[in-house]
C-alpha cells in the first residue's frame, strides 16, 4: 500500500472540476472510508476481568476523551460531514466515541473489535474488515461512512499507529483493500 503524507494531501484533493474536494465529498464518493481511533481512554489494553458487554469492566473514556469525541464531531461537520453511517467496535470506549460525534445512529460492527492481546486474530479480523468495507461501499451511499475502532485494527488495515481520536481517510478498491490513506491529527478541543 502506498503511503501519503499530509503534505501530499492537497494534490489528492484536486477534483475534476478544479476545486479541492472536502472530506465530506471524498466520503460520499463511494471510494473512501474514515477510520477513527476511539478518544482518550487512560491505560493500555483491557483490565483483568474485562467483559465486552460490561462497561464497568473496561477501559473507558475520561473527561478529556469525551471532549475529544465531541470536538471531532464538530470538526467533521466543518469538513462537510453533516451526517454519517457510523459503525463501531463493540468496546464501550469506541461506542461512546461514536455516539459523542453526534453524526447519526451507531451500529456495532464485529470486524472493528479489538485483537490487541490476541495477535493471532489479526489476519482474520483484517480480512473481515476488508469484506465489510467492500459490502458497505458496494451500494450507493447517502451518508459518510465512519468506522470507530482501535489502534491495532487501523494499523493492520491502513498501516501506521494512530493516537487517540486520530482519523485516517482510506481510499479503497472494490474488494475493500486499502490503497492509500491520509491521516488527520486529533482535532483541537472546541
Amino acid at each position: 500500500m502506498q503511503r501519503r503524507s499530509l503534505l501530499a494531501w492537497p494534490a489528492l484533493l484536486l477534483a475534476t472540476r478544479g476545486h479541492a474536494a472536502t472530506l465530506g465529498e471524498r466520503l460520499a464518493s463511494g471510494r473512501h472510508v474514515l477510520l477513527m481511533r476511539h478518544a482518550n481512554a487512560p491505560g493500555v489494553g483491557d483490565p483483568a476481568g474485562f467483559r465486552r458487554g460490561d462497561c464497568a469492566t473496561q477501559r473507558n473514556l475520561d473527561t478529556a476523551g469525551r471532549d475529544q469525541a465531541r470536538s471531532a464531531g464538530v470538526w467533521l461537520r466543518g469538513q462537510g460531514v453533516q451526517s454519517a453511517q457510523v459503525f463501531s467496535s463493540p468496546w464501550c470506549r469506541c461506542l461512546d466515541t461514536a455516539r459523542l460525534l453526534g453524526l447519526g445512529s451507531v451500529s456495532v460492527e464485529e470486524s472493528l473489535a479489538s485483537f490487541f492481546e490476541r495477535g493471532e486474530l489479526q489476519a482474520r479480523q483484517t480480512e473481515a474488515l476488508q469484506a465489510f468495507v467492500a459490502r458497505l461501499l458496494s451500494a450507493p451511499l447517502d451518508r459518510a461512512p465512519i468506522l470507530v475502532t482501535h489502534q491495532v485494527n487501523i494499523s493492520a488495515y491502513a498501516g501506521g499507529g494512530v493516537a487517540s481520536s486520530e482519523m485516517v481517510l482510506v481510499r479503497v478498491d472494490r474488494e475493500g483493500r486499502a490503497l492509500d490513506s491520509v491521516r488527520y491529527a486529533p482535532p483541537p478541543l472546541s
